[in-house]
């Protein structure tokens, strides 16, 4: 059980960490480039990331339920179940939210992109504050819930 949790807090800690950069310090640098390289940029990212959080994601969120599984009502129960539904809401923002506009902007051109384009960003990141914040909240609970396992 010990190599489970080690690899699940990795991985929930790896899916956070993207996250985190991701919205903290790649999108403000994208938002402050010209409307070119922006859109440049973005459509770049989209495409890059729609493989690599996937990748995290779902062993990520495997892993997790196996550790709540495994773990059953051993201490730190209500951490790991606090920490599984906000990793529930970071899996339901990114399908309900961010997935289906990363969709529409992996087909944007930048030379003749939609009028709404800046609206549609404005929306995916608000979006994404509650996934990043959710992935966030998600590995600082399973940590707590790891350390009460432990004592």
């Amino acid at each position: 059980m010990t190599v489970l949790l080690v690899v699940q807090l990795v991985l929930v800690g790896l899916l956070a960490g993207e996250e985190f950069i991701v919205r903290w310090g790649v999108q403000p640098a994208v938002a402050a480039l010209p409307d070119d390289a922006h859109l440049r940029t973005r459509i770049a990212l989209v495409r890059s990331l729609k493989v690599v959080v996937p990748a995290l994601m779902v062993p990520a969120v495997l892993a997790s339920v196996a550790v709540v599984v495994v773990a059953g009502g051993a201490a730190g129960l209500g951490w790991r179940i606090a920490a599984l539904g906000a990793l529930v809401v970071f899996v339901l923002a990114s399908f309900l939210g961010t997935v289906p506009i990363n969709i529409g902007v992996n087909d944007w051109d930048p030379t003749d992109p939609p009028a709404d384009w800046r609206r549609t960003v404005v929306r995916w990141e608000r979006i994404d504050v509650l996934r990043s914040t959710a992935a966030g909240v998600a590995f600082v609970l399973f940590t707590v819930a790891l350390v009460q396992l432990l004592r």
